[in-house]
């Protein structure tokens, strides 16, 4: 080893990319978003690996973008990271990306067993619910004022009233 490089084992060496290592294949593209959600997640390579099953070496290989790894050892991944593994499965061209997914608000809205009061109810919760986290969000509230905050918690989106109309209405036993 020459004695201006650093005291690093060849894996973790092989594991760091520099800018002009960025993803440019669909490989690469997949191994950049899986070192993205470790490192999102503060994992080590070795952490990540170990709960994976997998080697370093091969998990290092895997995000530089030369390997391609089963859809076994992505699952291990995705669950080791606590993601989903369709994400990985469409990111590594084993399945393809659903057109049209829908979103929360579409499914609330179609629930035949809603009022519109209840339906308003739940999306404007969820909404706020969103708000929130992003808000709470490492970097999220960057730029952002306390009063972003107090936007999205302020009292008004969902009052008594909003959550009354929303409750089922019960029959008057006053008989």
């Amino acid at each position: 080893m020459a004695e201006d490089e650093p005291d690093q084992s060849p894996d973790e060496a092989a594991a760091e990319l520099t800018p002009e290592d960025e993803p440019t294949s669909p490989l690469g593209e997949l191994g950049g978003y899986i070192r993205h959600q470790r490192e999102s997640a503060r994992l080590s390579l070795r952490k990540l690996a170990k709960q994976a099953g997998v080697s370093n070496p091969y998990l290092s290989q895997i995000e530089r973008g030369l390997r391609k790894p089963s859809a076994e050892i992505l699952q291990a991944i995705a669950k080791a990271l606590e993601i989903s593994s369709e994400t990985l499965y469409v990111k590594a061209g084993i399945l393809e990306e659903r057109e049209g997914a829908e979103t929360l608000e579409d499914v609330v809205r179609r629930d035949p067993d809603l009022t519109d009061a209840q339906r308003q109810a739940l999306i404007e919760m969820y909404r706020s619910f969103r708000r929130l986290s992003e808000l709470q969000r490492p970097g999220g509230a960057r730029g952002r004022s306390i009063r972003g905050l107090l936007d999205v918690a302020r009292a008004g989106d969902v009052d008594d009233a909003a959550i009354q109309a929303a409750s089922p209405q019960e029959e008057d036993d006053e008989s």
